[in-house]
């Protein structure tokens, strides 16, 4: 197989390092750069291989056909434009062209919902790690029009500390987080807040989203448990989900609770939907569990470029 030159900006941080393992493992890729900026000259091992990383502004990007940015929001539309000026498609996983930021348009990398926009583009936005668990599990019922019109979706959602970024916090340190459980961007102002309510209005929802999110004493995941009122009782919800995922190769609907252990270290969102009983208005409980490392960021990433290279989706990613 022809291997694809692949740069990756920002790759030492926990989304451009997991980037650097998928790369190196994957059979239609090799990796031309690695830039760090704040570890320039600094090696890492992936597997087999040892890389060093380089300053961003020691990399000549026409040396790569597909650029990752996994640099900060803010920081990374300059460089996706010099990228794009050199010829790569590129991948962005920050903010900045993501629906909802006031950003100029870019398809919206969620695969499994806009696959046809993704195919043939030279710029995808990948989507943040929580909107990825939130709206694939939406997904079905505000296609079908099932969402009460105007009701509020409740969104509470626990990540590990990988989610809040490389650069050291002490309120991260592990002698704070370990043994607590507490939540953080309080009064529905997290910055996923307005990627997320667009594609709500994208998928044809009149609705808001009330987020609350927590810090949970792990490295890595997310569970998502999302209220949703709906139009009428639906007896066997899950069906609705499972058909209209059918043929998915990352996602997993199932009738037991997922949990973290079930999506770690895997490019997937595994989801049950349950009917909630004692309310009077038509309810469904949806809860999603994802490696926000993986499937929230850098494994759906990998997944976008294969589209784009026209390979296999499942190439390169554990399933």
């Amino acid at each position: 197989m022809h291997k694809i030159a692949v740069g990756i900006l920002g790759a030492s941080g926990y989304a451009g390092r997991e980037l650097c393992g998928l790369v190196s493992r994957h059979p239609g890729m090799e990796l031309a750069f690695a830039a760090a900026n704040g570890q320039r000259g600094q090696r890492a091992r992936f597997g087999a291989r040892e890389i060093t990383f380089v300053a961003p502004d020691d990399v000549q990007l026409d040396a790569a056909e597909m650029v990752f940015s996994a640099l900060p929001h803010g920081a990374s539309a300059e460089w996706v434009g010099a990228a794009r000026t050199s010829g790569a498609k590129v991948i962005d996983l920050s903010s900045d062209f993501r629906p909802g930021n006031n950003a100029a348009a870019a398809p919206y990398g969620l695969t499994e919902i806009m696959r046809d926009a993704i195919a043939g583009a030279e710029l995808i936005a990948n989507p943040g790690c929580y909107p990825t668990a939130v709206l694939i599990g939406l997904a079905p019922l505000l296609a079908r029009g099932l969402v009460r019109p105007g009701a509020t979706i409740n969104v509470n959602a626990a990540s590990g500390v990988t989610g809040a970024g490389f650069a050291p916090k002490q309120e991260l340190m592990f002698a704070e987080v370990a043994e607590d459980f507490r939540a953080y961007a309080p009064g529905n102002a997290h910055r996923h807040l307005a990627e997320m309510n667009a594609l709500v209005r994208e998928l044809g929802g009149d609705n808001d989203i009330l987020f609350t999110p927590h810090l949970l004493p792990v490295a890595r995941g997310i569970l998502a448990t999302i209220t949703v009122p709906v139009t009428e009782s639906i007896a066997e919800p899950g069906a609705l989900w499972r058909q209209f995922y059918a043929g998915e190769p990352f996602i997993e609907v199932t009738d037991e609770l997922p949990s973290l252990r079930d999506v770690v270290h895997r490019n997937v969102v595994r989801l049950s939907v349950h009917a909630a009983a004692n309310v009077r208005q038509p309810t469904l409980v949806v809860i999603a569990a994802i490696d926000n490392l993986l499937k929230g960021a850098a494994g759906q990433a990998v997944q976008n470029a294969n589209l784009l290279l026209g390979l296999d989706e499942r190439v390169g990613l554990p399933s």
